[in-house]
């Protein structure tokens, strides 16, 4: 029995609740003794099997009872049920009606004698569209005599000392009203996506009479491996297109699969990054690399517990965070996913979308999971004028990210020009532990070096020899230096150069104008060096830059005073 089916008899037996809400990955297959079924079918047959009546209820099929594949069963309900419950054909879509017949059930099996009680369990699918979330001064009288009906069974102590049961079923457990998930008389129970074992079990099950190496370069043990983070429906869909497609299944494809069905799932609200990069890649900031290489040889190595929780990735604008994700995902060599804007102006539609993707993030590690603008996008626990959307949003990233259990498996890397605007309980030891400053490129060789990188990302043919004096050290970008690179090119080609000549980068350096917005970047410089955790970290020239000040206290002077200047600008 999977784990949380096996919580959730030991809780009904213990006597702690009758009223369950299920959620996550309810819409896929479950394992189900030697087979695999629907979840409903998996409560009939394992959770209620030896149970007088069950009854499931959703919009579309209506009020009816149910047995799974056990057809002698459902006759013998449909007659219990009818005596019981009454007619439920007059209830079909009707869920007002439903619920009054299901509420006159519930009494009357618990004023009947003794030996005239039945166990019975009530299954509600897609609960989110009975019971959904809002505030109860808004919600419908309907949904709301609905909520106040399951609210009144779940703590009626006269249920719990009869065997009845109570399931919703939901994927989005946001997407329920919260006065019923958040009732200490309900439990919520989250159905992970499958784990290694069940996903290899899943595959000797679908390949059961062919071979699986006749459309698989994978053998089961490392298709399942490789599958982490998708469905077990979605395994089958990976499975069927092999054959049917007669294209093997080798890692390209495998690998291009994966991708597509997981961003599926996600709903779009996760992006795959496909590492074209590593540290090979990587211009300066020498410590930097360093430690991002042993953490990669650490991750290797299985030694998950001496690595953090998360990085925060700060400093100006320009200076190539997201490409420090990219090139650490290159380097380790697992998935490296960007979390996309997942909110919503629905309600509790949020919270739902971020439920569902961090749900996806548990079954997909080891991946590194990348938020840029991280200080918009993660939301404060004080932001009010939401409805607390906001608040909760932020609550349920920093309970992920603090979980430990998940150490090294799910690297989060918070990215950001404005370290300063994020919510200290994210910045702590524990959640994003390691805070990485990048500065702009201050010396002649790192210069050089990054036009070289610049050139070869775009293709073009750069000599070393060729590249002139730079005057702005310590002002250009790296997005800048790119810039300078394609017009030098660009101007190269209109006068018959197929490489970047001296001329014409001198040229685009002299016209070029660096940005006048000094006093932004010099407050996002200052609010990196503040945030720094590792003196290392720090280039030479800024430290003793620093030291010169007379230390972080002026610097923090020099923040609040170009903070005050900025906002009343």
């Amino acid at each position: 029995m999977p784990a949380w089916a096996a919580r959730l008899s030991e809780l009904y037996y213990s006597g702690t609740t009758s009223l369950f809400a299920l959620h996550g990955n309810v819409q896929d297959v479950v394992p189900n003794g030697e087979t695999f079924t629907p979840l409903v079918d998996f409560l009939a047959d394992q959770i209620f099997g030896r149970w007088d009546l069950i009854l499931h209820y959703d919009l579309a099929r209506g009020l009816r009872a149910f047995a799974g594949s056990d057809a002698a069963r459902l006759k013998a309900m449909v007659v219990l049920a009818n005596r019981r419950v009454g007619d439920l054909a007059t209830a079909r879509r009707d869920p007002a009606m439903a619920f009054a017949l299901l509420d006159r059930f519930v009494q009357n099996n618990v004023m009947a004698a003794d030996g005239d009680r039945i166990s019975a369990a009530i299954v509600i699918d897609y609960a989110s569209f009975l019971l959904p979330a809002g505030e109860p001064g808004r919600l419908s009288i309907p949904a709301a005599t609905q909520v106040v009906t399951l609210l009144n069974w779940a703590a009626s102590p006269h249920l719990k000392r009869l065997n009845m049961a109570f399931v919703v079923v939901d994927e989005k457990l946001a997407a329920i009203s919260e006065r019923l998930t958040s009732n200490p008389h309900t439990v919520s129970i989250e159905i992970p996506l499958p784990d290694t074992d069940e996903r290899r079990r899943y595959v000797e099950f679908t390949t059961v009479g062919r071979e699986l190496d006749e459309i698989s370069d994978f053998p089961a043990e490392a298709l399942a491996a490789q599958t982490a983070g998708i469905s077990l429906l979605d395994l089958s869909s990976v499975l069927r297109t092999a054959t049917e497609s007669k294209q093997r299944l080798d890692a390209k494809r495998l690998r291009e699969m994966k991708k597509h069905l997981i961003e599926r799932q996600s709903m779009g609200l996760l992006e795959f990054i496909e590492p074209r990069w590593n540290f090979e890649n990587w211009i300066g900031h020498a410590p930097i690399k360093q430690r991002l290489r042993d953490d990669a040889t650490l991750l290797k190595q299985g030694n998950l517990q001496a690595l953090p929780m998360g990085y925060l990735v700060c400093g100006p604008v320009g200076t190539g965070k997201s490409f420090l994700a990219q090139c650490l995902a290159g380097e380790i060599g697992i998935p490296c996913v960007i979390l996309r804007n997942f909110r919503s102006k629905y309600v509790g539609e949020t919270e739902g979308n971020l439920e569902r993707l961090l749900n996806l993030l548990r079954a997909l590690g080891p991946a590194i999971v990348v938020i840029d603008e991280a200080d918009a996008a993660l939301g404060d626990r004080e932001q009010q004028g939401d409805s607390g959307t906001s608040s909760r949003v932020f609550s349920m990233i920093a309970t992920q990210m603090g979980d430990t259990r998940y150490r090294g498996k799910i690297l989060w890397m918070l990215l950001t020009a404005r370290p300063d605007l994020l919510p200290i309980d994210l910045k702590r030891q524990g959640r994003a532990e390691v805070h990485i400053p990048l500065f702009y490129p201050a010396d002649a060789v790192q210069m050089q070096a990054m036009f070289l990188a610049m050139a070869g990302k775009a293709g073009a043919k750069l000599a070393p020899e060729d590249i002139p004096e730079i005057p702005h050290l310590g002002k250009l970008s790296g997005a800048d230096v790119e810039g300078l690179v394609g017009r030098a090119a660009r101007q190269s080609l209109l006068v018959g150069s197929p490489h970047i000549t001296r001329e014409s980068l001198a040229e685009a350096v002299a016209q070029f104008l660096p940005s006048t917005e000094g006093m932004e970047k010099e407050l996002q410089e200052i609010a990196a060096i503040l945030e720094c955790t590792d003196r290392q970290f720090l280039p030479p020239e800024i430290v003793e830059r620093t030291a010169a000040h007379g230390g972080r206290e002026k610097l923090q002077e020099r923040y609040t005073h170009l903070r005050r200047m900025i906002e009343l600008a």
